[in-house]
């Protein structure tokens, strides 16, 4: 597979099969991923894959503080606290075109948190990926673990995997720490869900757009 060729078929996954996935092939795209640049190579990532009781556990507690209405807060500042255009657009854009593949309409506020919850238990996915970083770090290791992850997501498409990278996984990270027994005041970076799609599944069959090259590149002769 060519690696243009695996950037198109990646895609945010959000319904898999039961079926379970292959410890080789987890093994596979971390020693793939494991090659992506990093400033002075230091390699700040840090991988927990969680599966079977431990990840329904983690899943369970996630799930519930989000249904009693605890409201999360990821170790870092993902998103702007206050959106502007362009990106307010996409936003809306990308959450209205999965709300009418689900038929959920605006005022079904039911339906929406239950779409909603389904994020803590990484959508059912066999495998929940949980990416953390020592506390010493700074802003250039954040640039780092995106190349990461994205090797990651790129060599999942290679193994016949889907994913869905996601910061929801992210915002109950005492929870999770202490779950795991990792230091308190390391970094959850963000979680992704691993699995075999579930391709039957309507949730999967949209896809947002993305912008032509002349929105956001210059070419200076």
């Amino acid at each position: 597979m060519l690696v243009s060729e695996a950037l198109e078929a990646r895609k945010s996954t959000r319904a898999f099969l039961s079926k379970a996935v292959e410890k080789e092939k987890i093994e596979r795209i971390l020693a793939a991923a494991r090659h992506a640049p990093s400033g002075t190579n230091t390699q700040p990532w840090q991988v927990a894959v969680v599966t079977g009781e431990t990840k329904e556990r983690i899943g369970k507690l996630m799930e519930s503080a989000f249904r009693e209405g605890t409201k999360g807060k990821m170790d870092y500042q993902y998103y702007p606290i206050e959106w502007q255009e362009p990106y307010k657009g996409r936003r809306k854009a990308c959450g209205l075109l999965m709300y009418k593949t689900l038929e959920i309409t605006r005022e079904d506020e039911r339906r929406q948190r239950e779409q909603w919850a389904a994020n803590f238990r990484a959508f059912d996915a066999p495998v929940m990926l949980l990416f953390f970083m020592d506390p010493m770090m700074e802003t250039g290791s954040y640039l780092d673990y995106g190349m990461f992850l994205q090797s990651v997501m790129l060599t999942a498409v290679e193994e016949g995997l889907a994913t869905c990278s996601q910061a929801a996984l992210g915002e109950y990270p005492e929870m999770i720490k202490k779950e795991l027994g990792y230091p308190e005041d390391s970094k959850l970076i963000c979680g992704m869900s691993l699995g075999y799609e579930d391709t039957g599944a309507l949730v999967n069959s949209y896809r947002t757009v993305r912008e032509e090259i002349g929105s956001f590149a210059q070419f200076f002769d």
